[in-house]
């Protein structure tokens, strides 16, 4: 791990209470906000948003424009897509039935939790309430409503479980009995009874 201290640009906003661990790099208009926790070495590029009390791993790689709204939970070596977007409320509105202005006393915080090294592509949108898995794959666009499970390849809206992806990123093939196979790197997986994916 990289001893060299964050480095924040200058045209970025860091507060002065959030984390940022070494080897972190916060580029142009990125904004880190009060009580966010970043680890080491990761890269929070163009115009990133990172929201109040957000917790975010090592070796993290957020892309340019995304928003990651309070709530986040995101584990070591997750890659976050161009204007991925984390949402925290399942019932917006931007006043009270009658008609005053919605504080943070009138709503209840959405978490998610995006587990170790699984991938959100360009544009998708993840609805509160949900985990994505381990090594999982969300394809670009995707609109994410449920959990996705480990090594789970999910596409559409709302987004479906497509297949399952191997720690590569590429497609596992069905090899029989429950095996699976990644014909790019050779590794071998097993798919148990009830659908969930692990190293064989």
């Amino acid at each position: 791990m990289t001893r060299d201290p964050a480095y924040v640009h200058p045209s970025a906003f860091v507060a002065e209470d959030a984390e940022l661990g070494p080897g972190t790099k916060v580029w142009h208009l990125a904004q880190v906000r009060e009580g966010a926790r970043i680890g080491a070495e990761c890269t929070l590029s163009k115009g990133v948003y990172v929201g109040e009390g957000v917790v975010i791993g090592d070796r993290v790689k957020i892309q340019n424009g995304a928003s990651i709204y309070p709530g986040a939970t995101l584990e070591n070596g997750v890659f976050v897509g161009p204007h991925v977007s984390f949402t925290n409320d399942r019932h917006p509105r931007a006043v009270n039935p009658d008609g005053s202005l919605k504080t943070e006393a009138d709503w209840e915080l959405g978490t998610i939790l995006v587990r170790e090294g699984a991938s959100l592509g360009a544009a998708s949108v993840l609805v509160a309430g949900i985990t994505i898995g381990r090594w999982a794959l969300v394809a670009a666009g995707a609109v994410v409503t449920r959990d996705v499970p480990d090594h789970g390849l999910v596409a559409g809206n709302p987004a479906r479980v497509v297949g399952n992806v191997c720690v590569c990123t590429r497609r596992l093939r069905e090899a029989g009995e429950g095996a699976l196979v990644c014909d790019r790197c050779g590794r071998k997986y097993r798919c148990d009874p009830d659908g969930s994916v692990r190293p064989a």
